[in-house]
C-alpha cells in the first residue's frame, strides 16, 4: 500500500506507524500477548502496510535485532554476572548501607541520581542500568522505599547524560555537525542535565511512586539481594569493583581527546575501554574481589554466573524484538516523513532541533537516529541564521531525543522487565519521566539562550 484516504505518502506512513504502535499496546495490554511475539507481529504489520518489499521486511527486522543484541546481549550477560557477584559477596548491601547512612533514608533517591550522573558520563545507558540496578533492589529492600522512587531517580540520571553529554556517540556526532566547542558543550550540558534530572527523577519519581505500586520479579530480587557472604566487603574495594568499567571507559575517553585515531596506544586503550572488554575485565576482577577474597571457590562462582542468566533471557529476547520493530519503522521511511514536515515549518533553529528530534524519537524509538537526523536537517538552517549558539543547538537536539520513549524503544522494554511493570505502568512511569526530562532540559536550554 502506498497511501490511504487520499493522504500523501508521508502522511500515510505516519498513520500506519500510529496504527502499528497502538495495535502493539492493545495486543500486550488487552490480549496479554507475550511482548516478544507482539513486537514481531507489529513489525511485520508495519513493514507490509507501508509497502516494503517482503525480503526487505525480514532483513530489516533481523538487522534491527542483531544491531541491538550484538551489543546489549553481551553487556546484559556480563553486567548481570557482575551484579550477581556483588550481591552474593554482600557488596551491594555494603554500598546500600553506606549511601543510606550518608544521605539518610529519606534522601537515598537523590543519592541514586547523583551516582547515575557520575557513572553515566563514560558508559552507555544500558550498561549503566545493568551495573547499578542491583543497588536499586538492595536499597529498596533495606529502606522499604518504593522501587519506582529509587529506580526513576537512577534512570533519569543515566538517560539525561546519555543524550546530552559527550562523549556519548549521538552527542559527539551533533557536536561535530554543528561545529560546537566540546569543552563548552560538556559544561553547558551539565548545567542543563542536573536540574532536568532532579525534576524528572527524584521529584516526579516521588510523586508517581505513590500512585504506581510494583512488585519486582522474585527471581531478580533473590538474585540481587540475597547475600551468600556473612561478613560484608569493605566499601572501598566494593566501589572500586563497581566503578572499574566506568574508570576504564573514562580513561579511553580522555585518551581519545589527546591522541589521533591512528595512534597505537590510543587503539589499545580504546580496546580496553570498550564497554564489552571493560565489563569483562571488571567481571574477572570481581571473581577475585567478590568471590575468592570472600571465601567462595571456583564451583561457587560457576554456579552464581550460571544461575543469574535465566531471569535475563526473556529480557534479552524482548529488547531484541524492540530493536527489530525500531528498524522497520526507520526503514519504512517514517523518520524521513517527520523530518520533511518539520523542516517545512519556519521555526528558530533551537526550537526546530528540539521538535524534529522529539518527533523522530517518538516515531522510531531511537535517540541516536533522532539526534543524527535532526542535526543533519537543522545544521544548514542554523548556518545561515546569525547569533545561534552551536552548543545550545547540540543540547536542544539532545533534549528532543529523550522525549516519549515508548513501545518502539528497546530501553522501554529494559526498564519494564527489570521493574516487572505492565505496559500501562511503564508508560505512566518511564515514558512520562523521559518526556518531563526532555522538556525540563529544553526549558534550561531556552533559559541559557537568553544569555548566550
Amino acid at each position: 500500500m502506498d497511501s490511504i484516504f487520499g493522504l500523501s505518502h508521508n502522511a500515510s506512513l505516519l498513520l500506519y506507524a500510529i496504527i502499528a504502535i497502538v495495535g502493539l499496546i492493545v495486543l500486550i495490554a488487552k490480549f496479554n500477548t507475550n511482548p516478544f511475539i507482539a513486537l514481531i507481529i507489529a513489525a511485520m504489520f508495519m513493514g507490509l502496510i507501508s509497502g516494503m518489499k517482503l525480503p526487505e521486511i525480514i532483513s530489516s527486522f533481523q538487522e534491527g535485532v542483531a544491531g541491538v543484541l550484538g551489543f546489549i546481549a553481551i553487556v546484559l550477560g556480563l553486567g548481570t554476572m557482575l551484579g550477581k557477584m556483588m550481591a552474593e559477596s554482600g557488596g551491594a548491601e555494603r554500598v546500600a548501607k553506606t549511601l543510606v547512612n550518608l544521605f539518610g533514608e529519606k534522601n537515598v533517591h537523590w543519592a541514586m541520581m547523583i551516582v547515575a550522573i557520575i557513572c553515566g558520563i563514560p558508559v552507555f545507558f544500558q550498561v549503566g542500568v545493568v551495573l547499578l540496578i542491583p543497588l536499586v533492589f538492595v536499597i529498596a529492600k533495606h529502606t522499604g522505599t518504593s522501587l519506582i522512587k529509587i529506580g526513576l531517580s537512577l534512570v533519569a540520571g543515566l538517560a539525561v547524560v546519555h543524550s546530552l553529554i559527550p562523549p556519548h556517540p549521538a552527542a559527539m556526532l551533533a557536536v561535530g555537525m554543528f561545529h560546537a566547542n566540546l569543552g563548552k558543550t560538556i559544561f553547558l550540558a551539565l548545567v542543563v542535565a542536573i536540574p532536568a534530572a532532579a525534576i524528572a527523577g527524584p521529584l516526579y519519581g516521588s510523586w508517581i511512586a505513590k500512585r504506581v505500586k510494583v512488585e519486582p520479579s522474585g527471581d531478580l530480587v533473590a538474585q540481587f539481594t540475597e547475600s551468600g557472604s556473612k561478613d560484608l566487603p569493605k566499601f572501598g574495594i566494593t566501589i572500586f569493583t563497581i566503578l572499574l568499567p566506568v574508570i576504564l571507559m573514562l580513561v579511553a575517553t580522555v585518551v581519545d581527546l589527546i591522541y589521533p585515531a591512528e595512534n597505537t596506544f590510543r587503539q589499545v586503550i580504546d580496546y580496553i575501554g570498550s564497554p564489552v572488554i571493560a565489563l569483562l575485565i571488571s567481571l574477572l576482577f570481581a571473581f577475585y574481589s567478590f568471590g575468592i577474597a570472600r571465601g567462595f571457590n571456583g564451583k561457587d562462582i560457576v554456579k552464581f554466573t550460571n544461575d543469574c542468566l535465566g531471569p535475563v533471557a526473556s529480557i534479552i529476547l524482548i529488547i531484541g524484538a524492540g530493536g527489530g520493530f525500531n528498524k522497520i519503522l526507520t526503514a519504512s521511511g517514517v523518520g524521513d516523513a517527520i523530518a520533511s514536515y518539520a523542516s517545512a515549518a519556519h521555526l528558530s533553529p533551537i526550537v526546530l532541533a528540539f521538535v524534529i528530534a522529539g518527533l523522530i524519537r517518538a516515531a522510531v524509538g531511537s535517540a541516536t537516529v533522532a539526534m543524527t537526523t535532526a542535526a543533519g536537517i537543522v545544521y544548514p538552517i542554523a548556518a545561515v541564521t546569525p547569533g545561534v549558539s552551536p552548543e545550545l543547538l547540540v543540547l536542544a537536539t539532545g533534549a528532543g531525543s529523550i522525549m516519549l520513549s515508548h513501545v518502539n524503544d528497546s530501553g522501554f522494554w529494559l526498564i519494564k522487565e527489570f521493574f516487572n511493570m505492565s505496559v500501562p505502568e511503564t508508560l505512566k512511569t518511564w515514558t512520562v519521566m523521559e518526556t518531563i526530562l526532555s522538556f525540563a532540559a529544553f526549558g534550561m536550554v531556552l533559559l541559557l539562550s537568553l544569555f548566550i
